[in-house]
């Protein structure tokens, strides 16, 4: 169950790579546009702005984001659609086909991506970002507590999402291979969070979110307080704040 509150603690940190993916963005006649894992909307209805005449579709598979995103709805020019992003079908081809931290949650990106290409108009663009920071003790150390002996039979299931997100050069070769002219890069944010325990809070938006959904309360604590003192170790506080590094992947393909 996501919490959009939660999600939107570290708003600004989350949407730089967003605008940042936008801004290599070359479709300026662009008239139909989605954003798969649109989340809160929030992001989704700046779209609006730069694409004014433009038919815009947000899609998320968690009814508490669309809740949160129906303020942003406008009748005719902006909708929001509950759908798994690895099967959701558009009523008319995309110019412009948005996805910003979501495909790392789906599986094959090998299948995936030629699918979502599939649903491109003629010079249609796709744009993606996903997180490659799965190598950092964020993520190590969540999944080495989950798999211990104490969680293992409760939490140890769940695909490894490292092996979701592939790099630069990897998406380069599959989308170049489908007739796509590809810009793609990568780039490791120095993130200074504020607040205590601030990775905690950070994960608690999103990785950690799957793994404590299916504990009780007593576990919840339980397994919080074990992560967050380790994450105290790898990630100090110091007085400007708490240091996390975060690097991600941008491809923008045009047919």
């Amino acid at each position: 169950m996501w919490n959009p509150e939660q999600y939107r603690r570290y708003r600004d940190e989350r949407s730089r790579p967003f605008f940042e993916l936008l801004a290599q963005v070359d479709a300026p006649d662009a008239r139909t546009i989605a954003d798969l894992g649109c989340g809160p909307g929030e992001l989704t209805a700046t779209l609006l702005e730069r694409w004014p005449n433009a038919r815009i579709y947000g899609v998320d598979n968690s009814a508490e984001m669309l809740a949160a995103a129906a303020q942003f709805a406008i009748p005719g020019r902006l909708s929001f659609e509950l759908a798994d992003a690895a099967t959701w079908q558009p009523p008319a081809p995309l110019d412009l086909l948005i996805s910003n931290a979501t495909l790392h949650w789906l599986p094959n990106h090998d299948t995936l991506l030629p699918r979502l290409v599939s649903l491109l108009a003629p010079h249609g663009v796709f744009a993606f970002q996903v997180p490659g920071n799965f190598d950092q003790p964020s993520h190590t150390i969540l999944k080495q507590i989950r798999t211990s002996p104490r969680w293992a039979a409760k939490v140890g299931w769940g695909a490894d999402r490292s092996a979701a997100s592939q790099s630069p050069a990897w998406y380069f070769e599959l989308l170049t291979g489908l007739g796509m002219k590809v810009n793609a890069w990568e780039t490791t944010y120095l993130h200074v969070l504020q607040g205590e325990d601030a990775v905690l809070e950070w994960a608690k938006g999103t990785a950690l979110r799957p793994v404590v959904a299916v504990l009780n309360a007593e576990e919840q604590a339980e397994f919080t307080v074990e992560y967050a003192a380790r994450l105290r170790e790898a990630y100090p506080h110091r007085e400007y704040g708490t240091l996390l590094p975060f690097r991600r992947i941008f491809v923008v393909a045009s047919k």
